[in-house]
């Protein structure tokens, strides 16, 4: 059985290479260390004033401009906030292993860190939090057959896309795509042959109590894009910081961030409660979670097209501006080429045709909706690679407009394979089913 694991020792040296890079270069400190007087984590800014209504649990009034944006008041909800980092360990995160051991205290043992978001502010550190959650179990295993490119998983047990709010906005705000770019076709594929057996899956989601203990599974909330005690906003402060709003242009900024803590609750809130055990369910949950991104999107959206419309041209080039320094760092890596072979070049994904064949010795039939379902699948991968361009755009509504048009594409194909999943999996039998299922939970790194 698949058991809640990871490391104590890994998740430490997770949280010492992400320190050390985010402690190092010019910026001094991650989304949350401080930019132009911004405190970390988003905390509590005490020249502060909040204007009316709450949204969403969260709420951003109107602030003094002079310094960086705190966050939420009264122990309200706060934003990630804290210039961008990348300091010379970058790389040495990225590509740090990351090994199964004791995932429950290894998350208590770095609550704090998690609180204030110093490693989930980090893409890289976020990549290596995923791997290890999605590695609990895998003993020996430095890898899964699954993994991205990156470094990151998009299937932690049940749950698809981890972090999916802090990829939306990385990429929109930063110019760093390695997260929201990792996405596409291999995902899919991982959707159909889930690697987890169903002891697996329920052991990531919380267990009924047992004696005088409560039995835990993997915190899926925390791998979620944020908890209901740090709800993740846009980094309003770096934002305010750079581009020295006007009132009006404040009131603006206000807007943008009480819609950006929303539409993180929108994407908490799609976090799976339940495990879908075959693959149309798991193809179900998928697309549930791309609609969930895609209505955060569009809550946003409009809110920051307002806000940087108002902006002079002075001010939209040092918004603009907070991607350049990452830009340079990611291209001197070749991290920024990379992106687009990321989402435009799926893994080495064959389909397995001979277990398929010896597992459920289909039917004339049932080959016949297993090749629809593989033309499918070959054409959904083909669109996906079509439609990969990340380095494209520029400015950060650009930047979101395309992060929009991609999850438009994957959330067509995610349809259109799960409409010929479901009419392959109608014509299989509860045995041929169990014998399908088991495919992936058997294949090794």
């Amino acid at each position: 059985m698949l058991r809640p694991v990871i490391g104590i020792a890994v998740m430490a040296l997770a949280c010492m290479l992400a320190g050390a890079a985010l402690g190092k270069g010019g910026h001094g400190g991650g989304h949350g260390g401080g930019h132009g007087g911004g405190h970390h984590g988003g905390g509590h800014h005490g020249g502060g004033h909040h204007g009316s209504g709450h949204h969403g649990g969260g709420h951003f009034g109107g602030h003094g401009f002079g310094h960086a944006h705190g966050g939420g008041h009264h122990g309200g909800p706060r934003f990630a906030t804290g210039a961008r980092h990348r300091g010379p360990n970058f790389g040495q995160i990225r590509n740090a292993a990351v090994r199964p051991a004791n995932f429950r205290s290894a998350l208590n043992a770095h609550s704090s860190a998690f609180r204030n978001g110093r490693l989930i502010s980090n893409p890289a550190a976020r990549a290596q939090i995923a791997a290890a959650a999605a590695l609990a179990g895998w003993h020996g295993a430095s890898s899964g057959w699954w993994q991205h490119a990156g470094g990151g998983y998009g299937w932690v047990g049940p749950l698809f896309w981890p972090f999916a709010y802090n990829d939306l906005y990385d990429y929109t705000i930063w110019g760093d795509g390695l997260g929201f770019w990792g996405y596409g076709y291999p995902d899919i594929y991982a959707g159909i042959f889930g690697p987890y057996g169903y002891d697996g899956l329920s052991a990531y989601l919380p267990q009924r109590p047992q004696g005088r203990r409560q039995a835990r599974g993997v915190p899926l909330d925390r791998l979620c894009g944020s908890d209901r005690r740090e709800i993740v906003g846009l980094p309003i402060d770096q934002i305010a910081a750079a581009v020295q709003p006007t009132e009006t242009q404040g009131a603006s900024l206000d807007e943008l961030g009480n819609a950006s803590i929303q539409a993180s609750e929108m994407i908490r809130a799609s976090c799976p409660s339940q495990v879908a055990a075959t693959a149309p369910g798991r193809l179900t949950a998928m697309q549930q979670r791309i609609e969930a991104m895609e209505k955060a999107v569009d809550l946003v959206q409009p809110a920051l097209d307002r806000f940087y419309s108002s902006l002079t041209d002075e001010q939209k080039a040092r918004f603009n501006a907070l991607a350049e320094d990452q830009r340079r760092a990611t291209a001197s890596s070749n991290a920024a080429g990379s992106l687009v072979q990321n989402c435009a070049t799926p893994a080495a994904l064959d389909w397995p045709s001979t277990d398929i064949e010896a597992r459920l010795h289909p039917n004339d039939t049932q080959r016949a909706a297993l090749q629809v379902l593989q033309d499918t699948s070959a054409k959904v991968s083909a669109s996906l690679k079509a439609a990969c361009q990340p380095s494209d755009v520029m400015t950060p509504p650009a930047r979101m407009a395309a992060v929009r048009k991609r999850l438009d594409t994957m959330l067509d194909g995610v349809k259109s394979v799960r409409a010929a999943l479901e009419d392959f999996y109608a014509t299989l039998n509860d045995e041929q089913k169990a014998q399908f299922e088991a495919i992936g939970p058997r294949r090794m790194s």
